[in-house]
């Protein structure tokens, strides 16, 4: 059992681009489901999708890479994890790596990405940095 799903997941993504796999396949929930669409839309993977049915539900994410062959997901790091939440207010979120990341916040109205919230004004709990 996994105490921390979010971590999870980011860890996955992040060691199958490493040793090249196409794509990984995780538990299934509406959270992880969220968070996959979410970095589709950043550009870190290239497609999400949910199979199976009712208990054996899995995701499948398809892992992007560039051109040159290496993974688009450079690296991750977890900020708010199980033992201690951290939450930002709008006037808190900075950019990742000069503008080249994302800071990915669970906001009142859904996952948002760090620029998101800053446009629509959100804070939330910082859940992880990719880039």
């Amino acid at each position: 059992m996994v105490n921390d799903p979010v971590g999870d997941l980011i860890n996955r993504l992040k060691n199958a681009g490493a040793v090249k796999h196409a794509s990984v396949s995780v538990p299934f929930s509406n959270f992880k489901l969220a968070i996959a669409e979410k970095l589709k839309e950043a550009g870190y993977v290239k497609a999400v999708e949910k199979k199976g049915k009712k208990v054996k539900k899995t995701l499948d994410i398809v892992i992007k890479y560039t051109e040159a062959g290496k993974p688009v997901i450079n690296g991750v790091k977890r900020i708010s994890k199980p033992g201690r939440r951290l939450y930002k207010s709008v006037h808190d979120i900075t950019s990742v790596k000069y503008g080249h990341g994302a800071l990915m916040l669970s906001t009142p109205s859904g996952i948002k990405t760090d620029k998101e919230a800053r446009k629509e004004r959100l804070g939330g709990e910082a859940l992880f940095e990719i880039w």
